[in-house]
């Protein structure tokens, strides 16, 4: 039979196949389709179609089974042609495909439910939704269920692709799904402008959205919002509120998944106040600030005032953000002054400045118009006043004012050229800005010219003065002029006179005394430079003269009565008629006496008193007397040839006939001796005195009707020696007590001089009460021999010396020690030297153990120990070491040591029986204190027997012992806490055996 071109399709269905062929040529009567599964005999369909049918369906297949359809053709006469076409069902797709990504950013997890029917494997496909890239291709297993996708991006949409592979035919399954979304880092929002916001951030490429809130903190609203495509970094806020606070939150967003990112804040820039002004307020030295509201909002104003060209802050103020003016009180007036006012939001600022203002300047203060002596000039000075400058003027009073204008540093002007005497009006104020203060006016006048030819005079008179003088040129007042006395500078009178004057009188002046007028032409307060002229007034003779004898020798005062009024010296002339020498001596005016010396004793003089007042003098009549003889010179009162007599002396200086010596107790000033000398005799004893005693001799010489006594000397007798003097050492003390009896007569006290003997260092004084008797001389020297002197003492006269020796009580020696130094025959002592001195030391070893001689040895002071030999062995001894210091001694406290002693000799041992040793020995010297006898086992060498006997143990049998047994027997001497041991010996008890036979 003729072959047919069979097909078969699906035509999408996974459950159907398409039988389909052309139609042979001549037709066919028909077609038997037989389906079965490929490599099954068995029929699973079986089907027919009639002629002109090319196609035929076969539904109810299994997905992706491949199968075998036997097509019989039946063509015309029963002609059969069969074919066998083989074809596969195409594959089901997944059901229940899944994509999920589980909150991660950078994996999505795949899963499905297996396809029904057969498939051959599973072709995955992972494509970028924004990029249509494939990013991952795989091909499964079949009976694979899941598949995990890593490494993707963020925040990105995905489209995954699931192919059911059967043969060539695949059915595929397609999902969409996103990553979850990173957040943005580094977000920041800083201002732009008044009115814009810049928002920037990174890590933006792990969002598909980006959704940013902006919210006005002011308002509590929200005042922008935006949402923005993957890989935008930034952004700018436009139309915001100048100076105000915003909040930016950002959420990233991809497909489902929303997540909140960081968030900021900032400020918009505040704007700057507009018209900003600075002008004066209605109250003084206030200024105030205006400015016009900016739009947008602040936090508050800082308005800063600037005080003048440098602009150094003066004032800071912060006001409310919706204030528009502050006011400054308390400025410096005169002062120019800036604002500044700056709006602050958040730490941001704008400021804007005003113009400058002045405050009202106040009038220069301390405004001064002076003259300075000068006719023609006046100065002009002013304290310095704040402001630009000064406006001045000056005129003569009633006239037009002259205008100026000076610089702020500038405080003083000088007017020159102008009329003398004459009154000016000055003004000046103080210039600041467009302001001008109220002047400061003040007048005076510039000096007048002085008058001419000035002069005084007393005419001959004594209480009268007259001035004249020639008129002063034009430009004054009239005159003015004080009299003073020249030397004290009092004023006397004033006087003020016309300028039409030319002399006047002053009267009621004080005789003999200097005047001085000074006179000067006025002008208002000033006067001219002073015109002076100077006179006296005629002097008045002195009254009362008189001249008496003074009580100097050769002497005479004078003395006057100063009459009315002043004078400028006294004058005095002293002569004698029978001397052609003459005195002339001229004295001060205070002077109202005067006494003249160097004049010949016992004559006659006459005296002249002349007063002198400037050229003028006038004299008084004459006084008359007689010289004082002379007094005594040197006299001297010294102690006589023996305590109870003063020599008294002097020299005689002329004039005068007999000398009268008073002798008085200095004490009572009572006289107790009148002794009268011719002249020539100058020198005399008195005896019979007190000793020590303080007298006053005082001698008187007569000549003519005076008498005259010389100075008062004063005298001592010598005081007499203290008696019965001791010194004796303190038994408790390093100290002397020194001990007198009170001599007759008086003294002041005593001096008592302490050295110490043998040293060079200077003797030591101190001083008794006259009354005492004895004195204690503590902190010396121990063993120390000292000089004791004492005096009775006179005013500067001391009697004879007594001097006695006295020594103190040594020092003990201390820490005396006695050493056995391992000997049986020495002994060694030693000590610490005592303070202070002494003669020797005497050191005695005692013998306590038998009743032989002390030894006994001195030493050197110096000395520190002392070495015994040739000592008893075995014995005791007690040393004591005495410091000797003339009959004094002091001894330390006895120190006991023994000596070694000699070991036993000749010692002996035997075995009376089996269980006895007996031993034997002989002491050497004179023995010792006890014995000590050891015996040991020889064999085993443990200790047997310890047995201690006394002193005069000779011999010991010990018992109980083991026969025939070797013993070491050793026999020690003892003395004190020492000993000394024989050899060990060595013997054997006898054995039974022998002691029975």
């Amino acid at each position: 039979g003729t072959l047919l071109n069979f097909s078969v399709s699906d035509h999408g269905r996974s459950d159907s196949l398409l039988l389909s062929w052309d139609e042979p040529e001549g037709g066919a009567e028909g077609y038997l389709f037989a389906l079965s599964s490929l490599g099954s005999d068995t029929p699973l369909q079986n089907g027919s179609a009639g002629p002109n049918i090319t196609s035929f369906w076969f539904h109810g297949l299994t997905p992706g089974m491949c199968y075998e359809i036997e097509v019989t053709t039946t063509f015309a006469c029963m002609e059969t042609a069969s074919q066998t076409v083989t074809a596969q069902t195409s594959p089901s797709p997944v059901r229940n495909l899944s994509l999920s990504s589980g909150g991660s950013s950078a994996v999505l997890h795949a899963s499905w439910t297996h396809a029904r029917g057969q498939r051959d494997s599973y072709h995955l496909a992972l494509y970028h939704s924004d990029s249509q890239t494939l990013v991952r291709n795989a091909s499964i297993l079949p009976n694979t269920s899941t598949f995990l996708f890593d490494g993707l991006l963020a925040g990105s949409e995905y489209a995954l692709k699931v192919s059911t592979l059967a043969g060539s035919s695949q059915a595929s399954t397609s999902i969409r799904q996103w990553t979850a979304p990173s957040i943005p880092t580094q977000l920041r929002l800083s201002p732009g402008s008044s009115t814009s916001l810049v928002a920037s951030w990174a890590g933006a490429g792990g969002a598909a959205w980006l959704h940013l809130a902006l919210h006005n903190l002011l308002t509590q609203t929200v005042t922008t919002t935006l949402s923005a495509r993957r890989g935008l970094t930034s952004y700018t806020f436009q139309h915001l509120h100048p100076g105000t606070q915003y909040w930016l939150g950002l959420r990233a967003t991809a497909g489902s998944y929303t997540m909140a990112g960081p968030n900021a804040t900032a400020w918009t820039y505040p704007l700057s106040p507009g018209n900003v002004t600075l002008s004066t307020a209605e109250e003084q030295n206030s200024l105030q600030a205006r400015w016009s509201t900016p739009a947008g909002e602040r936090d508050f104003y800082l308005v800063t005032l600037q005080e003048g060209e440098d602009g150094a802050p003066a004032r800071n103020i912060s006001v409310g953000g919706d204030s528009g003016h502050v006011t400054f009180h308390g400025l410096s007036p005169g002062k120019q002054y800036f604002v500044q006012v700056t709006a602050v939001a958040g730490p941001y600022r704008a400021s804007a400045h005003s113009t400058a203002a002045w405050t009202q300047p106040l009038p220069p203060s301390g405004v001064s118009l002076s003259s300075q002596g000068s006719p023609h000039s006046l100065l002009a000075s002013w304290k310095e006043a704040m402001g630009e400058g000064y406006v001045l003027a000056l005129g003569p009073m009633g006239h037009p004012m002259k205008n100026s204008s000076l610089l702020r540093d500038v405080t003083n002007f000088t007017y020159e050229d102008l009329h003398p005497g004459t009154l000016y009006t000055f003004e000046v104020s103080t210039v600041a800005g467009p302001y001008t203060s109220s002047p400061r006016r003040i007048t005076n006048w510039t000096y007048p010219l002085p008058l001419q030819q000035l002069t005084l005079s007393n005419r001959g008179h004594s209480t009268s003065l007259q001035a004249s003088w020639r008129a002063a040129p034009t430009g004054s007042t009239g005159y003015t002029g004080t009299l003073w006395e020249t030397k004290s500078q009092e004023r006397v009178r004033n006087m003020t006179v016309g300028n039409n004057w030319m002399n006047v009188t002053f009267e009621d002046l004080v005789p003999g005394r200097q005047y001085t007028l000074e006179m000067a032409a006025m002008a208002g307060p000033y006067r001219s430079p002073v015109r002076s002229a100077t006179d006296w007034t005629y002097p008045l003779a002195p009254a009362g003269v008189t001249l008496t004898n003074t009580r100097r020798p050769l002497g005479l005062s004078a003395f006057w009565d100063k009459a009315a009024g002043d004078v400028d010296q006294f004058h005095l002339q002293l002569y004698s008629k029978s001397h052609p020498a003459q005195r002339n001596i001229s004295v001060g005016p205070n002077t109202h006496n005067f006494t003249f010396l160097g004049l010949s004793p016992g004559i006659q003089y006459f005296l002249k008193v002349t007063v002198l007042a400037g050229p003028y003098r006038s004299s008084s009549h004459f006084a008359t007397e007689w010289t004082y003889p002379l007094s005594l010179a040197n006299v001297s009162v010294q102690p006589g040839r023996r305590p109870q007599e003063l020599h008294v002396s002097w020299v005689e200086s002329g004039g005068g006939r007999d000398h009268l010596v008073q002798l008085s107790v200095a004490e009572s000033l009572s006289i107790i001796r009148n002794v009268s000398v011719p002249r020539g005799v100058t020198q005399l004893d008195l005896e019979g005195l007190v000793p020590g005693s303080r007298y006053r001799v005082e001698i008187i010489s007569q000549a003519g009707p005076h008498r005259i006594s010389s100075q008062t000397a004063i005298g001592y007798t010598v005081p007499l020696p203290p008696l019965s003097l001791s010194a004796s050492p303190v038994s408790t003390a390093w100290a002397l007590a020194v001990h007198w009896e009170t001599p007759p007569g008086q003294r002041d006290g005593y001096l008592l001089s302490l050295h110490e003997e043998g040293s060079s260092a200077p003797a030591r004084n101190l001083e008794a009460g006259k009354d005492n008797t004895n004195v204690t001389l503590a902190q010396l020297e121990p063993g120390t021999c000292y000089l004791v002197g004492i005096w009775a003492v006179a005013g500067p006269y001391r009697s004879l010396p007594k001097n006695i020796t006295g020594c103190t009580v040594p020092a003990a020696p201390t820490n005396l020690s006695l050493i056995n130094p391992g000997s049986s025959s020495e002994l060694y002592a030693w000590w610490n030297k005592p303070p202070g001195r002494r003669d020797h030391y005497r050191v005695i070893l005692y013998s306590l153990s038998t009743q032989s001689r002390d030894q006994v040895q001195t030493l050197s002071p110096d000395a520190r120990n002392i070495t015994w030999t040739h000592l008893e062995a075995g014995s005791r001894f007690a040393v004591q070491v005495t410091a000797v210091k003339g009959s004094f001694e002091a001894s330390s406290t006895n120190v006991t040591q023994w000596t070694y002693p000699l070991a036993p000799a000749n010692l002996t041992l035997g075995s009376p029986s089996a269980s006895a040793l007996q031993v034997s020995w002989v002491a050497t010297g004179r023995g010792a204190e006890g014995y000590v006898v050891d015996v040991y086992d020889t064999a085993s060498s443990s200790h047997v027997e310890h047995l201690v006997l006394g002193g005069d143990a000779k011999s010991h049998t010990f018992r109980n012992l083991s026969p025939g047994t070797r013993y070491s027997i050793a026999v020690r001497a003892t003395a004190g806490p020492f000993h000394t041991s024989t050899p060990n010996f060595t013997h054997c008890t006898r054995e039974y055996d022998a002691l029975l036979a």
